[in-house]
């Protein structure tokens, strides 16, 4: 009895620990139409046990990645601006959709092309890291889901 109440502990420990940091899935990238252009990622992020900061994405053989958000402008015009920092409120839906909040990934490797995986990294002002792997696809592809 003793055994089996202190593996009961330990699972509802790790199963807390796991909920404390946020967690991405869902990703894919889209690949530019024009070679040499920025690809654009997506993903889900649901915030963890408390609100942090999405600070920065990272992804191997992409020289850099900014955070963007697009938003409809007073003129009716679609605009993009880079964002610093995306809060993550605990137990909240962020979505990184087209249209939206996303990432732009620039100089992206000749190696990452359409069918293959591509781990994103994101890194939160808390310390926090959480990875998503995200399925690479052409420009005019339709998006996973």
């Amino acid at each position: 009895m003793r055994r089996l109440l202190m593996a009961v502990t330990v699972f509802v420990a790790a199963c807390s620990a796991q909920d404390a940091a946020p967690v991405a899935n869902d990703g894919y990238v889209r690949l530019a139409a024009v070679p040499g252009r920025p690809a654009a990622g997506y993903f889900a992020l649901r915030g963890g046990a408390k609100d942090t900061t999405l600070v920065r994405v990272e992804a191997p053989g992409v020289s850099r990645v900014e955070m963007h958000g697009s938003r409809m402008t007073a003129n009716g015009m679609v605009t993009m601006e880079s964002l610093a920092t995306v809060p993550v409120p605990a137990r909240t839906d962020v979505a990184f959709t087209p249209g939206g909040r996303h990432v732009m990934l620039f100089d992206v490797s000749p190696t990452v092309t359409p069918g293959s995986r591509l781990p994103l990294t994101l890194r939160f002002a808390d310390g926090a890291a959480t990875q998503v792997e995200a399925t690479v696809i052409a420009a005019g592809d339709v998006a996973p889901e």
